[in-house]
Order: C-alpha cells, then sequence, then structure tokens
C-alpha cells in the first residue's frame, strides 16, 4: 500500500473512532428521551437493566460530548490536510484511494449528524422544556 493511500486509511480508521464517539452521545442522551417520549419507558427500563454503562454516559455527558467533539474536530482537521494529498498513478490503488477518501467524508458527516442530534437532546431540548 502506498504512502498516500495508508494515510488515508488511517483518515478513515480515524472517521471511524470519530463516528463511535458521536453514536455514544446518542445513545447517552437521543435514545432515552425518544423512548421517554413515546412512552416506553419500560423499554428504557430493560435497556438500562440490559446495559447498565447507559446510566454512567449519561451522569458524564459533558465528558462524552467533549471526546466527541475533540474527535470530530481532530477528523476534520486531517480530513482537510487529506484531500491535497495525491493518489498512486496505479489505476487499481487509485480507485482505491478516491473510495476511501469518500468514505471518509461520508463517515465525517454523519458523525456529525450523531453529534448534533444529542446536542440537541441532551442541552438544546431540555432548557425549552
Amino acid at each position: 500500500m502506498s504512502a498516500p493511500t495508508s494515510a488515508l486509511t488511517r483518515n478513515v480508521l480515524l472517521s471511524t473512532a470519530t463516528l463511535l464517539g458521536s453514536a455514544g452521545t446518542l445513545v447517552c442522551c437521543v435514545l432515552p428521551a425518544i423512548f421517554a417520549a413515546v412512552g416506553a419507558g419500560a423499554a428504557l427500563a430493560g435497556l438500562v437493566t440490559a446495559f447498565p454503562q447507559l446510566v454512567w454516559l449519561s451522569e458524564h455527558k459533558l465528558q462524552v460530548f467533549g471526546a466527541a467533539f475533540v474527535l470530530l474536530v481532530t477528523s476534520g482537521g486531517v480530513t482537510w490536510y487529506s484531500r491535497s494529498l495525491p493518489c498512486p498513478p496505479d489505476p487499481p490503488a487509485a480507485q482505491t484511494c478516491q473510495r476511501l477518501r469518500r468514505a471518509n467524508v461520508v463517515l465525517y458527516a454523519v458523525a456529525w449528524i450523531f453529534f448534533l442530534a444529542g446536542v440537541t437532546f441532551a442541552f438544546v431540548l431540555p432548557r425549552l422544556v
């Protein structure tokens, strides 16, 4: 694997970690709010019983959101930097390079959507109610 392709692979891995961090914000705050809103309190209680870590995530939501934000900013910087890396001249490697760039951008966008949904449910909506 050439240097630009391996750098792009690392970027995709960073974007995947960012996506997982942002998904933590969904699990922390969006999922319980949706269950409560639709009257599924028993399902939420069962979920918390099966996964007691959800309580920890909710209790430490500032740290969860802070870590997710740091990952998003770091991933954004790396994505911005890697956009100008040259792809290899070999056609199959060039296709892989372009595919990894697209995957990186898609993962990054989805991570931001997850993060913003979490911020909305954890911090914005409670102040409006």
